[in-house]
């Protein structure tokens, strides 16, 4: 459902320890939404999987945000940030699938762009049949897809429970700023 085009002020809050559990849970319902109006509902587990989650709020540089929109929790992010390159990466980043089209994502990813000023590129990922996250990343923010993952060609530096490269199809994307 679109909502009134209310002007809303989209702000990041540092996650805090506790809420971490809830930030997932949250993060699994808007991701989980996605693959079942793709594919349906027969899924095997979670998405993303909480190995998954929990390694990228545990990894070197990550840094975990609440995004707020006029102060009401309505999504999150999961960054990592290498204070020595500032080759920067967004691990993973959601809005709640009832805030969808209204301008917080875009809101949000400025914010996050503010926040680091001094990045050279930030990097991402997103599933092949994510056609609204395409679209976001490319015609909204700026990146530019610069690799396809596919069966003919793995990402060996990404696995699945460190053990085998991913094989499902995705994109990586990639923004320098000047």
């Amino acid at each position: 459902m679109v909502q009134a085009n209310i002007e809303c002020i989209v702000t990041l809050e540092v996650a805090k320890r506790e809420e971490l559990a809830s930030l997932k849970k949250d993060m699994q319902t808007a991701f989980t939404a996605a693959v079942i109006e793709t594919f349906g509902s027969d899924l095997d587990g979670p998405i993303p999987s909480d190995k998954d989650i929990e390694e990228s709020f545990h990894a070197t540089g990550a840094v975990i945000y609440h995004i707020l929109a006029n102060g009401k929790k309505v999504g999150g992010v999961v960054l990592t940030i290498d204070e020595i390159t500032q080759n920067n990466s967004l691990d993973l980043f959601f809005i709640s699938v009832n805030e969808h089209s209204r301008g917080i994502g875009l809101k949000a990813w400025q914010a996050i762009e503010e926040k680091y000023p001094k990045t050279k590129v930030w990097e991402t990922y997103t599933p092949y049949f994510e056609k609204r996250n395409i679209h976001f990343y490319v015609n909204k923010c700026g990146f530019q897809i610069v690799e396809y993952f596919n069966k003919h060609h793995l990402d060996c530096h990404k696995s699945i429970n460190g053990e085998v490269p991913i094989k499902e199809d995705f994109f990586r994307f990639k923004k320098i700023i000047m």
